[in-house]
This record gives structure tokens, C-alpha cells and sequence, in this order.
């Protein structure tokens, strides 16, 4: 595990609506934190099939995951996140969109990425208004750093394809530079995706007047 992580465990309490969707799905789309760790284990087991990569990291309740992988039927995507209620909503969304090619875990993604994903493996990766950590002291703990942007790189498929996005001006500066600087990196900031909808994070930012900011780059 990362000594410094990019996230803080929330609360774990359900909300009635939550638990409804975690007893109706979750057997079924959420991979145990511990099995992870068990000898053999393979992603392609819990996705039932053999199929190109997609990771999700930090889906929050999952507006973006459903409609996304909804659209992309013929690829197995993996969302992490570490707050279970928001595993719980997302659940929802993700059966609402028809979306049976996700699965949720809330090991760490650094750890995740860096020891279950293979080199070359990923077809794309997705982060989303990650944490901003926005006093100058927790920077630190911030998940798009140089060390983060090489492994994930590493990661990526020649070609493909890693998105983001953020409402905070300096975490914006910061992963343009960090991924400017990136040598199997190729991108920048570009236009909002139009694919991405429109999440409550992202509301959020714009009701306090923060600027969306969206890059796309890939792997060369």
C-alpha cells in the first residue's frame, strides 16, 4: 500500500436506498477487499469473461459509471472506490444503466493498478474530480503525482486513452505538469467530453464558481 494515500475512509452507513441496491448487487459486482490478496486471483474470473480493460478510480456514486460503461458493453470495467456507501449508489446507477460489465472494489487503486493490472493491460482509465487535498500541507496525498503517472502509464495499452477531470484550479496546474512530463504520456487539456455526464461533484464546483477542467492523454 501506498504510505500516503490519496483518500480518507468515510462513513459506511447505508441510507435505506443503499442497502436495497448493495443486498440486490453486490454479490454479484463487488469483488471482497480480501480476495484480492489470494493466490490465482484473476479479474477476468469476477467479470465472467475474457475482455478488454477499463479502470474507474474514485466513481463516487456512480453517475459517470453507468452511463459509461453502458455504452462500452464490450469491455470489462473496474471501478475503485473506497467509500461504500458510495459502492452502494452506484450499484443503482449501474443496474439502472444496464450496465453488467462493472465491478466495484475498494482496495487501494495505486495498489490495485500497480499489482493486478498488468503492464499494457488497460484500454483506458478514468479519474474524475479525485480528491483535491486542497490545503498546500496534504498536496502530498494528492493521487495524479509523477510516481502515480508512470506506473499508470505503464498500465495503459499503446494508444490508449486516460481521462480526467477536476474542478480545482491548482490540481489542474498540477496534472498538467505532471503529465506533461511524462515521457510515454501524449496530451493535455481539451474541451469538456461531452460523454461524461454531468455528476453532482461537478455541480458542486460550478455552483461555487470553480471551472471544469478536462484532459485527455494517451499512451505513446
Amino acid at each position: 500500500m501506498r504510505e500516503v494515500l490519496s483518500y480518507s475512509r468515510r462513513g459506511s452507513r447505508f441510507t435505506p436506498s443503499q442497502q436495497e441496491a448493495w443486498d440486490a448487487h453486490s454479490a454479484d459486482w463487488v469483488i471482497p477487499d480480501e480476495v484480492v490478496d489470494e493466490s490465482g486471483f484473476r479479474l477476468a474470473d469476477w467479470f465472467g469473461r475474457e475482455a478488454p480493460l477499463i479502470v474507474e478510480i474514485g466513481p463516487g456514486v456512480g453517475e459517470a459509471t453507468g452511463a459509461l460503461a453502458a455504452t462500452r458493453p464490450q469491455v470489462n470495467v473496474l471501478a475503485l472506490e473506497v467509500w461504500r456507501p458510495g459502492v452502494a449508489a452506484s450499484l443503482a446507477e449501474v443496474a439502472a444503466a444496464g450496465a453488467e460489465n462493472v465491478r466495484f472494489c475498494s482496495v487501494d487503486a495505486a495498489w490495485m493498478i500497480e499489482h493486478v493490472v498488468g503492464p499494457g493491460e488497460l484500454v483506458g482509465l478514468w479519474t474524475f474530480f479525485p480528491d483535491p487535498w486542497p490545503k498546500k500541507k496534504h498536496h502530498k496525498r494528492r493521487l495524479v503525482d509523477a510516481r502515480f503517472a508512470a506506473l499508470a502509464a505503464s498500465r495503459l495499452a499503446v494508444g490508449a486513452e486516460w481521462r480526467l477531470a477536476t474542478d480545482w484550479a491548482d490540481y489542474a496546474d498540477q496534472m498538467r505538469a505532471v503529465l506533461g512530463a511524462e515521457p510515454l504520456l501524449a496530451g493535455g487539456p481539451v474541451p469538456r467530453w461531452e460523454e461524461r455526464p454531468v455528476t453532482k461533484f461537478e455541480r458542486k464546483g460550478v455552483e461555487v464558481g470553480r471551472e471544469i477542467h478536462d484532459f485527455a492523454y494517451h499512451r505513446v
